[in-house]
């Protein structure tokens, strides 16, 4: 029996690298040539830190973003912080919408991650999503103030509409974001300004 062609090394890192998001083949083949010509050990380097992704991060226990793993720690920096305002807390779409809050300075309190939005198109219902650790955290009456800082699109808006009403009977203040945020946007690539003011103009749901 005839040996299998061997495959070429160049085609199966540009295959792997496509599986990206927004890479396309041109893209990752390109990538794969700027890899071939980098220093010795950049693909090595590369290559290791993503092996280790796995094992070094984990999700926050109490608020479910992801969090580099610590010591007899199972909370991310920003729950762990006792300076926090634990009375209001934003619910976030993804992990990076949270720096992008970060970054803007101007929230002092705690998150929540969704790890998604409702969008029955793509197969993501609320069982999907981490609404029920949400709910757990409101269950002993200390938070006065949700904060829903989903997407303003229509995925977005079905998710703050569904917590909305999902909310409506326990003792919380909620509200939406105001459009300071253009229309279609996502939370992670806002400016700092526009997140700043649409979380101070925030409205009642």
């Amino acid at each position: 029996m005839a040996e299998a062609p061997p495959q070429d090394p160049i085609r199966r890192a540009a295959r792997q690298l496509a599986r990206f998001p927004g890479i396309g083949e041109k893209t990752a083949t390109r990538l794969v040539y700027w890899l071939l010509r980098a220093p010795q050990g950049t693909a090595a380097e590369m290559a290791e830190a993503l092996v280790a992704l796995k094992d070094g991060v984990r999700e926050c226990s109490v608020c479910c973003d992801l969090t580099a793993v610590r010591p007899n720690e199972t909370r991310c920096a920003v729950c762990a912080n006792g300076s926090r305002d634990t009375r209001t807390i934003v619910v976030v779409e993804h992990p990076q919408d949270v720096g992008a809050f970060e970054k803007s300075g101007e929230f002092r309190g705690l998150y929540h991650v969704l790890h998604g939005a409702i969008s029955p198109l793509d197969g993501v219902g609320p069982d999907t999503l981490r609404i029920r650790p949400l709910l757990e955290r409101l269950r002993d009456g200390h938070v006065q103030e949700l904060v829903l800082a989903t997407d303003p699109d229509v995925e977005g808006d079905a998710t703050a509409l569904y917590l909305a009403r999902l909310l409506a009977g326990i003792p919380v203040k909620v509200t939406r974001l105001a459009h300071g945020l253009p229309v279609g946007a996502e939370i992670e690539y806002a400016d700092a300004a526009s997140l700043a003011r649409a979380l101070e103009n925030r409205r009642p749901v």
